[in-house]
C-alpha cells in the first residue's frame, strides 16, 4: 500500500452522537473481474479471510425502498446497528448493491457498530427505472434522495462512498450539493472521454450519429446507448465538478496499480485538484479489488473510524 499524497486539514471538534476525526474542520451536516466484453463485473460477495470483517452480516439487514425524484422506487439494504450515522455505498457501471465490494465494506462498517446503506441506482438491480448510459447527474440525484430521506429519519449520513461509475458519482454529488463532509472514491474515472471505445467501438461516434444509438450486448443481456446518454457522459467534467468540492470536504481515494479498466494514473489527477485529499494506492490490484478485498477493506476503514469513533 502506498500513500502517494496526503494533504488533509486538521481541526478537532466533538459532537454528541459521536467523536469526530481531527481531521475534520466543519461539523457534519444532518442530511438528508473480470471484464466480460462491454461489461464490468465484480464478483458478489463472498466471505473475507481477514481480521476486520468475515463478510458475514451480525444484525439483521432491512430492505429500505426510497423514492427518488422521478417517483421511481431505490431499492437498498440498510445494515441497522442503531447508530444514529448511517455510511452509504454506491455501486458501479452495471452493478449493484450486492457485489463483492458493497457487501464486504458493508459488512465491515457494521462491525465497527456503525450502520451502513447499499442500494441500487434506478435502472439498476431492484430498483426501477430505465437502465440509461452516462447518466450521471441523475445517479447523483438517486443519491441526494437517499440522504434526504435518512435526514427526515433523524439519521446522519457523515460518509458516502463509491466503486467505479460510483466513485465519480459521489464525487459529482460533493460538488453540487455540497452537505457531505467526507468522500471515498474507489477506482473513479478522472476523464470520462476515456473507457468508451473499449465498449462502443472505434467508430462509435460515427454509429450514434448515423442511428442515433448503439446496440452493445455482453452475453447476458445487452443495454441501448442513445446519442444522448453518450452526450451526457462527454459533458460531464470531472475536473470542473472537483474544483467545485468545498475545501472542507475530506476525499480519499483508493485505487489499484493494476487496474486494466481505469488507469491508476486517474487516481493521481484526482489528487492533483482536489484540496482536501488523499491518495492510497493498492499494489497489484484490479479494478474490483478482487484478490485485494483485505487491503481495501481495511484502508476504507481506518478512513471511516478517524471520522466516526463511537462511543462506549
Amino acid at each position: 500500500m502506498r500513500t502517494l499524497s496526503h494533504n488533509f486539514n486538521f481541526t478537532p471538534q466533538d459532537s454528541l452522537f459521536y467523536k469526530t476525526s481531527p481531521f475534520l474542520t466543519l461539523p457534519f451536516f444532518n442530511v438528508g473481474l473480470p471484464i466480460n466484453n462491454n461489461q464490468i463485473f465484480c464478483k458478489k460477495a463472498k466471505n473475507l479471510r481477514m481480521d476486520s470483517s468475515q463478510g458475514i452480516s451480525a444484525c439483521a439487514q432491512q430492505k429500505i425502498v426510497i423514492p427518488n425524484s422521478h417517483n421511481e422506487k431505490l431499492v437498498g439494504l440498510l445494515h441497522d446497528t442503531g447508530s444514529k450515522e448511517i455510511v452509504v455505498l454506491c455501486h458501479g457501471f452495471r452493478s449493484n448493491k450486492n457485489n463483492q465490494i458493497m457487501n464486504n465494506v458493508a459488512a465491515a462498517i457494521e462491525k465497527e457498530g456503525i450502520s451502513a446503506y447499499r442500494f441500487d441506482f434506478s435502472g439498476n438491480g431492484e430498483s426501477e427505472g430505465s437502465f440509461y448510459y452516462g447518466n450521471y447527474s441523475h445517479e447523483a440525484d438517486d443519491l441526494h434522495s437517499v440522504i434526504q430521506y435518512f435526514s427526515k429519519m433523524n439519521r446522519v449520513v457523515p460518509i458516502i462512498l463509491g466503486h467505479s461509475k460510483g466513485g465519480d458519482v459521489v464525487l459529482l454529488y460533493a460538488s453540487k450539493y455540497h452537505d457531505i463532509r467526507n468522500v471515498i472514491n474507489l477506482s473513479g474515472r478522472y476523464e470520462l472521454k476515456k473507457g468508451i471505445r473499449e465498449r462502443l467501438g472505434e467508430d462509435f461516434l460515427e454509429k450514434i450519429k448515423q442511428q442515433g444509438f448503439i446496440d452493445v450486448g455482453d452475453g447476458k443481456s445487452g443495454y441501448r446507448v442513445t446519442e444522448e446518454s453518450l452526450t451526457e457522459r462527454l459533458n460531464t467534467d470531472m475536473h470542473e465538478a472537483c474544483l467545485k468540492i468545498d475545501k472542507e470536504c475530506r476525499v480519499l481515494t483508493v485505487h489499484g496499480s493494476g487496474d486494466e479498466v481505469i488507469s491508476v494514473e486517474d487516481a493521481k489527477e484526482f489528487a492533483k485538484i482536489i484540496p482536501n485529499h488523499k491518495l492510497e494506492i493498492v499494489e497489484g490490484a484490479n479494478h474490483c479489488f478482487t484478490e485485494h478485498q483485505s487491503q481495501l477493506v481495511s484502508t476504507v476503514m481506518e478512513f471511516i473510524k478517524t471520522v466516526i469513533v463511537k462511543n462506549n
